[in-house]
């Protein structure tokens, strides 16, 4: 297969600030997703889509990232437009079509190469139009996550009245960790979820999302 695998890092971060470039392990934290990355044989080619010149001058190779458009650099920017312009620009510089794209989220550096690998086997064995990582969640939705709503609070799923979380649906949360489409199904302005997608588990353990200083101390613990 042709991989692409796109890493998007815009500069701007309400919840942390500069996190992209905080360091973990000694190494800003984007560089553990493109040391992954890079050492995965089965992705053809890289391209990280930043608009921070210090990730621009870290990375240093010219033929690895694109200056992300101001338009796309806003914090309520959908990130499947920004992979979309990063496909297409390594397309067009690279003078070839990809038909897999993966992305990998910076702010998840707990994620392992074999979580990419299996994720990527699933993927093709399925047939999948595309897949993302989740973890099994810690709250349910059908139990005990609750809404204000019509001045009132209420179960989210409120249909129907289980007992205990035990006997609820089992339910995931999306981890941000790996997204993989084919080519067609991203360009294809389609929903995210169809009977084409596709989930792969991962543990708790490594499934933190970097959004906040709680989550980056509770990460640098689990990375020591």
């Amino acid at each position: 297969m042709k991989i692409l695998c796109t890493i998007c890092a815009r500069s701007g971060s309400k919840g942390l600030k500069g996190k992209n470039m905080i360091q973990l392990k000694n190494k800003p934290l984007i560089m553990h997703t493109y040391e992954l990355a890079k050492n995965i044989k089965k992705i053809r080619d890289i391209v990280i889509s930043t608009d921070s010149k210090r990730i621009q001058n870290l990375i240093g190779v010219k033929n690895c990232w694109f200056k992300r458009n101001k338009k796309l650099s806003g914090d309520r920017i959908s990130k499947i437009k920004v992979i979309i312009d990063a496909v297409n620009k390594a397309e067009k510089k690279n003078n070839i079509i990809y038909d897999t794209i993966i992305d990998l989220d910076v702010t998840s550096p707990l994620r392992t190469k074999k979580d990419v690998l299996d994720s990527l086997s699933k993927f093709v064995k399925k047939n999948y139009d595309n897949l993302f990582s989740v973890t099994n969640a810690s709250k349910n939705p059908y139990f005990n996550m609750v809404e204000f709503k019509n001045n009132k609070i209420s179960l989210v799923k409120s249909s129907v009245n289980y007992s205990s979380r035990q006997v609820a649906p089992i339910v995931f949360s999306m981890n941000a960790s790996i997204y993989i489409w084919k080519r067609k199904a991203l360009f294809s302005n389609k929903p995210l979820f169809s009977n084409k997608t596709g989930i792969y588990v991962m543990p708790k353990e490594r499934s933190f999302d970097i959004d906040d200083l709680i989550d980056l101390k509770i990460v640098k613990c689990l990375s020591n």
